[in-house]
């Protein structure tokens, strides 16, 4: 056994960790979008613990930088999201340019990002690796033809759902379905009614939370979703069973202002785990209700349209409705409202879901650390931790140590000013693949508090 007695505290830094003590890997983000703050958020928390360096490119869209400040994520703002299609166009030329600019300051060994030109352009010209995750398949045919003719040749590593038809090499695919499980499975999302407290919600009252997205996007091009009279009606009937409230990326009518949700950003998957109902036009928090076991309809003019697999399984989970025609949804909602669905049946549905899906954050984390040339096993400690089982091991045997360890700062070198194909449905509709019943209505309306917990999820 080796001895530590008048070892100096470099020497024995050396013997505690041992081949542990490897290269940290630079690892850039590239995030456009809110929901993709939320998406790689534990991956970068995680990356970070080993040891790695991260820094996230930003856009101003939506509530992303909010996110990304309130997480406490390190980014540089690369642009803000055009208001027309020419705009958007210019707008992922300038964007290439700054990451270009960006990549070449913080030398990154990987690239992340969603499928789009400019990270996986930038990667193949900085030299390093790109790592795709990918989930929807949106905007037309055509459109699609183009981004992928401008994207998949260069990819090194692409995180899809398994039914994705795409020219990529076989061996540069890995499956990935169910991508909101990156931060809503109960490893990573624990509800928590003080939550609402804080904000003047009452976790225990009857409430509904609507969503209204915004219609700006390039692959949006075209549809539509939930409109201001539709709005109108369903929270002329809503108020009658409970409190609405109204969630909505570019505003909501001036005459229901006063029905904003005011909770910031980062709190809303609390305000939707406890709601009664979520209704709304985005594909992102229609999946994150349905997820988290809330009742759930998502309606817009994409649904039927496209190839997004999420929503035919969440359908066939029994635990998200897809409408495409307005009218039947709000009619699908009032039939929610008067005849709610046994929480423990969604909730059963929902174990089943979490039971069938992978680890998405662990898969995320393994392959960008092995386009890398690294693993978990071969990433560093974390400077700070290290610091500590140091001192606690030197004490040990007297000896005083110290503090060598400076982490690298990253460079913020750059200055820069979210369909489905499941059709239908009515709500008699939503019944399991596999001949599963339909989820039970119960006539006394079972209380929506009963999946109040304090301590964690289910599964």
């Amino acid at each position: 056994m080796t001895s530590i007695d008048a070892v100096t505290v470099d020497e024995f830094e050396t013997f505690v960790d041992g081949e542990r003590d490897a290269e940290p890997k630079r690892i850039l983000f590239n995030v456009g979008h809110p929901a993709q703050v939320h998406l790689f958020r534990n991956a970068i928390a995680d990356l970070q613990e080993m040891g790695h360096e991260t820094l996230v490119a930003s856009r101003h869209k939506e509530v992303a930088i909010d996110l990304l400040d309130a997480y406490d994520i390190e980014h540089v703002p690369m642009t803000k999201q055009a208001d027309s299609f020419p705009g958007l166009v210019w707008e992922m030329f300038v964007n290439e340019k700054r990451l270009y600019q960006l990549a070449r300051e913080f030398e990154p060994d990987v690239i992340v990002s969603r499928l789009a030109p400019p990270p996986v352009h930038v990667a193949r010209l900085v030299g390093c690796k790109n790592l795709i995750v990918c989930d929807t398949l949106r905007g037309s045919m055509a459109l699609r033809r183009i981004q992928h003719a401008m994207t998949l040749r260069w990819v090194d590593r692409i995180l899809v759902p398994d039914q994705f038809q795409l020219d990529v090499d076989p061996g540069k695919r890995r499956h990935l379905p169910f991508q909101e499980l990156a931060y809503l499975h109960p490893k990573h999302f624990t509800p928590d009614p003080s939550v609402l407290e804080k904000h003047g919600i009452d976790p225990d009252e009857r409430y509904f939370l609507l969503r209204l997205t915004g219609w700006g996007a390039y692959h949006d091009a075209g549809h539509s979703g939930l409109s201001p009279e539709g709005m109108r009606e369903l929270v002329e009937f809503l108020q009658d069973h409970g409190t609405v409230y109204l969630s909505a990326e570019e505003g909501v009518p001036e005459d229901l202002e006063h029905l904003t949700l005011s909770t910031p950003p980062e709190d809303v998957h609390h305000v939707m785990y406890y709601a009664d109902m979520y209704l709304g036009d985005s594909c992102t928090m229609s999946a994150e209700a349905a997820i988290l076991g809330t009742p759930a309809i998502r309606t817009n003019s994409i649904v039927g349209t496209t190839g997004e697999m999420i929503y035919k399984a969440l359908k066939r989970y029994g635990l998200l409705q897809s409408i495409r025609d307005e009218r039947k949804a709000i009619e699908a909602a009032k039939d929610l409202v008067l005849h709610p669905p046994d929480r423990a049946e969604l909730q059963r549905r929902r174990e089943w879901m979490l039971d069938e899906q992978m680890d998405v954050n662990r898969v995320m984390v393994d392959e960008i650390l092995a386009i890398a040339g690294t693993s978990r096993e071969a990433s560093p400690r974390p400077l700070a931790a290290r610091d500590a089982d140091v001192e606690a091991a030197v004490a040990a045997v007297g000896v005083g140590a110290t503090d060598g360890n400076d982490s690298v700062d990253a460079t913020d070198g750059v200055d820069a000013g979210d369909g489905s194909d499941d059709v239908d449905s009515d709500a008699d509709d939503d019944v399991r693949a596999d001949g599963e019943p339909h989820v039970e209505a119960t006539d006394g309306g079972t209380d929506v508090r009963d999946r109040t917990e304090t301590g964690g999820d289910d599964a």
